[in-house]
């Protein structure tokens, strides 16, 4: 691959971070204002990005609990980011089921900086950014090797890294075509 293209698709992803759930504000944000606090982050993405009219659509099928006073709190926005990153790969029902089973299995703060840490270790390796051994640390391959991954675990690995590649390979073709090299 050339190295002008792989340089160039793998610089948005160089400082690429997800806000943990303590990070997220403590206080209600609006509708707007949960959507641009959400696409700060997933910018460097591309193609993953929420709108105001998607999160009502998510309210409306329950998907998320219906804000107070108008407002979205920590879990909502976590469970947001969550969305945002896995409808590229998932049904919004399999979606819901996967909340379902998050919520069986670990508290909203565990499950989603969990999240946070896979996906950001799963793109630093897909785009081959310094972690050449991002990949083998991750908590996923350290749990599977002592035993104790568990199903669940394995199921959000699966998503996580379906997403990488698709992100990946979104933007190769897309810059092939921008740079017209095909």
């Amino acid at each position: 691959m050339n190295e002008h293209i792989l340089s160039k698709m793998a610089d948005p992803i160089h400082n690429f971070h997800l806000p943990r759930y303590q990070e997220i504000p403590d206080v209600g944000l609006y509708l707007e204002q949960t959507a641009k606090y959400i696409d700060s982050y997933l910018s460097p993405l591309d193609d993953i990005s929420i709108t105001g009219s998607m999160i009502s659509n998510y309210v409306k099928k329950k998907i998320i609990n219906n804000p107070v006073k108008k407002q979205y709190g920590r879990d909502q926005i976590a469970a947001l980011i969550f969305i945002a990153v896995a409808k590229s790969v998932l049904s919004l029902d399999n979606i819901h089921m996967m909340f379902e089973i998050q919520r069986q299995t670990y508290d909203n703060e565990t499950a989603y900086n969990y999240f946070c840490r896979e996906f950001e270790q799963v793109l630093w390796y897909v785009f081959q950014l310094d972690m050449a051994d991002a990949r083998k640390d991750t908590d996923h391959n350290t749990e599977k090797e002592h035993g104790t991954f568990s199903n669940e675990k394995t199921m959000l690995y699966n998503m996580i890294i379906t997403v990488a590649h698709k992100i990946y390979l979104d933007r190769y073709f897309s810059l092939l075509r921008d740079e017209d090299t095909i």
